[in-house]
């Protein structure tokens, strides 16, 4: 079993994501609004020229990130990723998914 994190940027994509995910049979994921270092550094660090410049390069009208956990079979994981650039893209491009793996040891109260 793998705890799959994804935080999806693109929240306008989060329906898309979902119902995709849905049609192709998976189920089961724990969604909260999050927000990265560099946004909230760039909130309130006037000070640093650097946290002005990041503001340019990240989505001024996003505030927050979806965050997306999963507990998956490990055969399952490949599929969402799969569905997580199919439904996203080039995930290589900036403001876009960040997602990765951890190993569950054990879970009660999922359904495989």
């Amino acid at each position: 079993m793998k705890l799959l994190l994804i935080v999806l940027n693109k929240t306008e994509k989060l329906d898309e994501l979902l119902e995709t995910m849905m049609e192709k049979g998976i189920t089961g994921a724990t969604i909260f609004n999050s927000t990265g270092m560099a946004r909230e550094l760039a909130k309130h660090n006037e000070d640093f020229p650097i946290f002005g410049t990041l503001r340019y390069i990240m989505d001024p009208d996003r505030e927050e990130s979806k965050t997306i956990f999963m507990v998956l079979k490990d055969e399952k994981v490949e599929v969402v990723k799969g569905i997580v650039r199919e439904v996203i893209g080039d995930l290589s491009q900036p403001d876009t998914v960040v997602l990765f793996t951890l190993p569950v040891l054990s879970a009660e109260g999922v359904e495989f």
